[in-house]
């Protein structure tokens, strides 16, 4: 028994020399890829709010990106979406889409990151949930007249 060492646990190796799973490093670059899609909107910001990232626009929440939330053991992203658009894409494509908790009932709609979606779809969803929190003057800029 050493006088340093606690009695039956092994020694913690730092984090700079722990290995990551390749698992731990596609989660994260999977949030990488939602953080560049998201921030690139005009004014957008990230916020971490109960634990998880969220995005928003002059405070307004639009994206929260979840990894295993509650240990449902989903990788997904929880947007803003336009009337009537949870319902046709969770009817359509269950697999992909699904209602989120607490925010679901608003409408919200939860993407699946781990299902081989279309990351162009992924990224006119986040643009649709933008622009259903971003105020008149920003929305504004994605009008095509």
């Amino acid at each position: 028994m050493t006088a340093n060492r606690p009695t039956g646990r092994k020694p913690r190796r730092p984090a700079a020399k722990r290995a990551k799973t390749p698992k731990a490093r596609g989660r994260g670059g999977v949030l990488a890829r939602v953080r560049r899609m998201c921030l690139a909107l005009p004014e957008a910001h990230e916020k971490i709010a109960w634990g998880a990232p969220t995005f928003r626009v002059r405070d307004r929440q639009f994206a929260m990106f979840l990894d295993n939330h509650h240990g449902d053991g989903r990788l997904a992203l929880w947007c803003k979406a336009p009337p009537g658009a949870q319902e046709s894409l969770v009817r359509a494509d269950p697999e992909r889409f699904f209602v989120p908790p607490y925010v679901g009932p608003s409408g919200w709609l939860g993407i699946h990151l781990d299902r081989g979606l279309d990351w162009g779809v992924i990224a006119g969803l986040v643009r649709d949930g933008y622009l259903e929190a971003a105020p008149q003057r920003l929305r504004a800029r994605f009008d095509p007249a």
